[in-house]
């Protein structure tokens, strides 16, 4: 079966019959990150400084694996899939050089997950630039390209490296988005960005070193996208778009004084040197910095710790230059062994003083005050308009989306040239404290995007407490982020390409008993929110097929895989059941059902039938990983627009309400993914306003997955179904640490800690 193509409509997405397409999707595959041969998860130390001899081919799976994966991401009713690689993966043996066999295998991967009928976008990954500076991303030979030694960013703290980590076991949670305000990635993000302004006289091969790095990643992206519309299969009706850089950062760009960290700035976590700090230990010097710890009201300083590279320097020293290997070609001006900013003047190593701690605050051409919202809408759109024209160059009809730094004001695309009809404006987000605490509090929340945009007087006001309150939050705030993104953007779809919680919370608790009520609990806030924001859709962080207990996700200690070698996955239905249906029983076929039988209104019916199959009792199973809160319920494709829809995971009831301009057609039902898990046949009870609908068992690989066609009347029409509550329905989750503080404790230790995350 191959999935239609896709148009937008405004803020929806729709098929070729005219269906509103609501997008449950995920991100596909963690382990992308890293290359399969050899096989390099962050903690692996060797082979991390042989960027030249690696291969992603197997990532995210092998052939044979694919079928496996992408089968069961079908049976659990995902229909999109955020395709996850790195720049790394197509040029990491040098510039200009690609990897047409690792090109080939995406092809032929793509291909098997357009046979399970999914929607698919490629996602250009990165985070904190590339592996060596402890992130993944761009191919090593761009460090080298920067000036920069790799081999010296642990000793230095250019970069916290996880393999670098004396017992990689032990490296710290949520350490690694540290390394965006450490030298290595501040470094090379301003010179990708804004090279050409801030730092003039690094030229490489004859260009500036924004144009030589922006030019190699664009380049190698449009020879992927060459190579996939050469195919000639899989354009439109499988890849339907491509989405901007992953969560593009600005490093030093717009920072207001290197002598400090701005108080907005709440990603701080162990050593936190200021800029002009990073420099110093970069260039050997020792230097006492203040480290800090992340707390339940956010992050507090912990105390100060000397950082001495005992004279070693991150900057390439020239008997170590790699300039002949990758070919590259140095102006005068720039010379190997020292730092590049204090080649700009930024700083004087003679006398170890910074000289211009403002120089990055304004554009240094026109003097113009460098916001982060005027970073995006100069430097990011730049590249944006870039990687978009190269990308349509090959494939002519794509979606595009645009992904602005996370958090951030959006680009302010509405009413200009950029404002076109296939357009997307995708965003990320996360309950920060749930993932930086690796714990799920059910007691009290913060609104952290109301915070970021003034929407409180105090911090403290930003704080919600109790269980409906923080779900409502979260809620929210998504809603805040779209409306947001419409107003920035446009009449856009908004994407979610980004969500998700931990599964290893409170040190692993669920892995030693096999209690996953805590993260069944966060992962339904998160769905709730997501049902609720009004958004086209979503793609989950994450799946992985190599994650496991002891290592996670295999990279940087995370922990966000739905999917694990070492947990069960929940049973498909018996593929051998009787539908249900409130047709009659000659009409059990959808061919056999027409819209001229349409009646107005239907007696509310119930299903009766009896399984020929029992399936195993699920609740509180050890081991399923929260599969209550990601088996959920919801439409696929539906006849009009849709209005509101969401699963109460505690009642185990769907609702879902829409506007149709017609009657069914006969050929288009509305789909709705239902999922067995929750919706047994015997078990289940459907209402609905109008209309004739069945329920059936699809055969995905020799497995069920159960759906639900809908044939309705014109206007609005809604529907309600029951499943079974099962014990562990979100139910209890939370740990007793949670009920030591009631409302005036919380808000009394808010005041005493007014930074929140």
């Amino acid at each position: 079966m191959t999935p239609s193509p896709l148009r937008i409509d405004g803020i929806r997405l729709r098929d070729n019959r005219d269906r509103e397409v609501t997008f449950r999707g995920i991100n596909v595959s963690g382990d992308a990150k890293f290359p399969r041969h050899p096989d390099l998860p962050s903690r692996v130390q060797d082979n991390l400084f042989d960027g030249d001899n690696i291969s992603f081919v197997g990532r995210p799976f092998n052939e044979g694996e694919a079928h496996i994966h992408f089968a069961r991401l079908k049976r659990y009713g995902y229909n999109s899939i955020r395709y996850v690689f790195t720049w790394e993966a197509i040029e990491h043996a040098g510039p200009g050089q690609y990897d047409d066999e690792w090109i080939q295998h995406t092809i032929s991967t793509l291909r098997i997950a357009k046979s399970y009928d999914f929607h698919v976008f490629m996602d250009p990954h990165q985070d904190v630039w590339c592996r060596q500076s402890g992130g993944d991303g761009a191919p090593m030979w761009t460090l080298y390209a920067a000036g920069l030694d790799p081999k010296q960013f642990t000793k230095t703290q250019a970069a916290m490296v996880h393999a670098d980590w004396p017992d990689p076991a032990d490296f710290p949670k949520m350490l690694w988005p540290t390394n965006y305000q450490r030298l290595a990635c501040f470094t090379m993000f301003t010179l990708f960005w804004a090279g050409r302004d801030y730092a003039p006289n690094a030229i490489i091969n004859g260009v500036n070193i924004q144009d030589y790095l922006q030019g190699h990643f664009i380049d190698a992206c449009k020879y992927l996208a060459q190579k996939i519309h050469q195919a000639g299969d899989l354009e439109d009706v499988c890849v339907i778009g491509w989405e901007s850089m992953n969560e593009p950062n600005r490093g030093l760009v717009g920072w207001e004084n290197m002598y400090v960290i701005p108080k907005e700035l709440n990603m701080k976590k162990g050593t936190c040197p200021t800029p002009w700090q990073s420099l110093l230990t970069g260039s050997g010097r020792a230097v006492e910095v203040e480290t800090y710890e992340f707390g339940s009201f956010g992050p507090y300083k912990s105390g100060t710790q000397l950082i001495d590279p005992e004279g070693a320097s991150a900057w390439l020293l020239p008997e170590a230059s790699r300039d002949e290997h990758y070919g590259f070609k140095r102006d005068s001006n720039w010379k190997l062994g020292s730092c590049l900013w204090a080649q700009h003047g930024v700083w004087d190593p003679e006398t170890d003083s910074l000289l211009k701690p403002e120089y990055f605050d304004k554009s240094p051409s026109t003097g113009e005050k460098m916001t982060y919202e005027r970073y995006t809408n100069l430097y990011f759109m730049q590249h944006f308009r870039k990687f978009r024209d190269v990308i349509r160059h090959a494939h002519k009809d794509c979606m595009m989306l645009v992904q602005a730094p996370v958090l951030e004001i959006p680009p302010t695309i509405k009413g200009t040239a950029d404002d076109d009809d296939r357009l997307i404006f995708a965003t990320h987000y996360y309950d920060g404290l749930t993932l930086l605490t690796k714990h799920w509090n059910k007691l009290y929340n913060v609104d952290v995007f109301g915070v970021l945009r003034g929407k409180y007087w105090s911090p403290a006001f930003a704080v919600k407490i109790g269980e409906t309150a923080i779900r409502n939050c979260l809620r929210d705030q998504l809603v805040a982020i779209r409306q947001e993104g419409e107003n920035y953007t446009g009449t856009h779809p908004t994407l979610f390409t980004e969500i998700g919680i931990p599964f290893d919370m409170d040190d692993k608790h669920a892995y030693k008993t096999g209690d996953f009520s805590s993260q069944i609990a966060a992962l339904d806030a998160n769905y709730f929110a997501l049902e609720g924001s009004g958004a086209a859709g979503s793609t989950l962080w994450l799946y992985c097929g190599s994650n496991n207990h002891l290592w996670s996700d295999n990279w940087n200690g995370e922990d966000l895989s739905i999917f694990s070698v070492d947990d069960l996955v929940p049973p498909a239905p018996p593929r051998d059941e009787v539908p249900s249906t409130n047709a009659s029983s000659t009409a059990l076929s959808g061919s056999q059902i027409h819209p001229d039988n349409l009646q107005a209104k239907l007696p509310k019916p119930s299903i009766q039938r009896v399984p020929t199959k029992t399936p195993p009792e699920l609740g509180n199973h050890p081991g399923l990983r929260a599969a209550e809160a990601f088996l959920r319920p919801s439409p696929v494709a539906t006849h009009g627009d849709v209005v509101k829809y969401g699963f109460d995971l505690k009642s185990a009831t769907f609702t879902f309400s829409l506007t149709a301009p017609s009657k069914t057609p006969n050929d288009a039902p509305t789909e709705i993914f239902l999922p067995h898990f929750h919706f047994p046949s015997g078990q289940t009870t459907v209402e609905v306003s109008g209309g004739k609908w069945i329920i059936d068992i699809r055969d995905v690989d020799g497995e069920g997955m159960q759906w639900m066609r809908w044939w309705h009347a014109e206007g609005e029409q809604t529907m309600k179904v029951k499943g079974v509550i099962r014990k562990n329905n979100g139910q209890d989750a939370g740990s007793s640490a949670d009920e030591e503080y009631g409302y005036f404790e919380v808000m009394r230790r808010i005041g005493e800690n007014c930074t929140v995350m």
